[in-house]
């Protein structure tokens, strides 16, 4: 009994996702009536809301065996759906076409919680110290240094003069967007973003 109440939450999960697939561009793949699994649409429609997403989170989030997904990650990056980028440890999937470079690092940093948590701190407060930074986030300076370089060297932060972030408005503009996929300090970020973000003229 219990097998089949797994069973249906697989089921409900792919389905979930399948209809988010089915509704965006990368629906053009699942229509050749090669599979009667939902796990193709499934796994597009998670990567469209998920982008960033590394393979075991994939997986485990969409309930699938490992030869499962690999096997329709395969399929999906061979017909031009999903496209992938290396990320130290981490194979990270991604809409094809969709993310500039910038974008795809950026996407795989949020996804990290620290790095996403300092981002975030900048962004709300510009001038937080990496004292101040390692504060607001519970972690030890050497954490905040190590993710600070780390940063620097993806391109998305400078600590010339003190810690920036690099292209604010895009980060700001990925964290807003895919908010609901990030943990709870993107969404609060996301329903204060217009009062942070200024315009020129």
């Amino acid at each position: 009994m219990p097998e089949e109440g797994v069973d249906e939450s697989k089921r409900s999960t792919l389905r979930r996702f399948a209809a988010i697939g089915a509704a965006s561009p990368l629906a053009r793949f699942q229509s050749d009536g090669t599979s009667d699994s939902d796990a193709p649409d499934a796994i597009a429609g998670y990567v469209a809301a998920t982008p960033g997403a590394h393979f075991s989170k994939l997986r485990d989030d969409l309930q699938l065996g490992t030869g499962e997904a690999q096997h329709h990650l395969r399929r999906l990056v061979r017909a031009g759906v999903v496209e992938s980028r290396k990320d130290g440890d981490y194979r990270r999937y991604f809409p094809a076409d969709r993310f500039s470079d910038f974008e795809q690092v950026a996407l795989g940093y949020l996804r990290r919680e620290t790095p996403r948590g300092m981002l975030v701190a900048l962004l709300r407060d510009p001038a937080l110290t990496a004292g101040g930074l390692a504060d607001r986030l519970g972690v030890s300076t050497p954490t905040i240094s190590k993710y600070g370089s780390e940063l620097e060297t993806a391109g998305l932060l400078s600590r010339t003069d003190g810690y920036a972030v690099e292209r604010p408005e895009t980060i700001m503009l990925l964290l807003v967007r895919y908010a609901d996929s990030f943990g709870s300090d993107a969404a609060a970020l996301a329903a204060e973003a217009d009062t942070l973000l200024s315009y020129d003229g």
